[in-house]
């Protein structure tokens, strides 16, 4: 390649690039409106809560208020939780709740899991109604609202009605459309493989 050559691919980068500059600072341009967001991750690829849990990170990294709620796990150790909740409590405000139950398909106990679930959702849903809390995390929460545990309208409203300032994170798969709806930011993931599929099993540290 000659000098030449080298010149004009460098410019055609340097103009690519400036075209790609425009487009990304119109659109920081256009978002004026600060206010907290409902983020909705579902599908039936791995990484859902892990996305959650990345967020919950950073949003304590910044010194903000988080509280985490989690339907369907608490039965088992989580490595998540195992750091999280063992960050110095004066330095990192962290609330973690759980169902304490298993999956449904292990407990095979409808009215137990919706006990649990509603116990739960209580105090999540005053977490979702104070202002001190930057950030609400509803892991799994489609499973409580797909096998009825949790009144569906009561919990839109409390999303809805949350502080301006507050952002929630939706996970779990299943997501009907109405969580879509009401979300400002939707992930879904798809699954192509999975190792679980060719007999590996989940690896602590990486799947738990």
């Amino acid at each position: 390649m000659t000098d030449s050559d080298t010149g004009k691919k460098a410019e055609r980068h340097k103009r690519r690039m400036q075209q790609r500059k425009e487009i990304v600072d119109a659109g920081v341009a256009k978002a004026l409106e600060e206010r907290g967001i409902a983020i909705l991750y579902t599908g039936d690829g791995k990484g859902k809560t892990t996305a959650a849990m990345g967020t919950v990170t950073r949003a304590l990294g910044y010194g903000y208020r988080v509280v985490v709620g989690q339907f369907i796990k608490g039965a088992w150790e989580c490595g998540e939780k195992n750091l999280l909740t063992g960050l110095p409590a004066e330095q990192f405000s962290l609330q973690w709740f759980e169902m304490g139950t298993d999956f449904t398909w292990e407990t095979q106990d409808f009215e137990a899991d919706k006990a649990a679930a509603l116990a739960l959702w209580e105090k999540l849903s005053a977490a979702l109604a104070d202002e001190s809390v930057y950030l609400v995390v509803l892991d799994e929460l489609t499973y409580a609202l797909n096998y009825k545990w949790l009144d569906r309208d009561a919990v839109i409203t409390a999303i809805e009605n949350r502080p301006r300032e507050q952002t929630v994170i939706i996970t779990g798969r299943g997501a009907k459309q109405y969580l879509k709806g009401i979300a400002d930011t939707v992930t879904e993931m798809r699954a192509e493989k999975h190792a679980f599929e060719k007999g590996v099993a989940a690896r602590k540290g990486i799947e738990w």
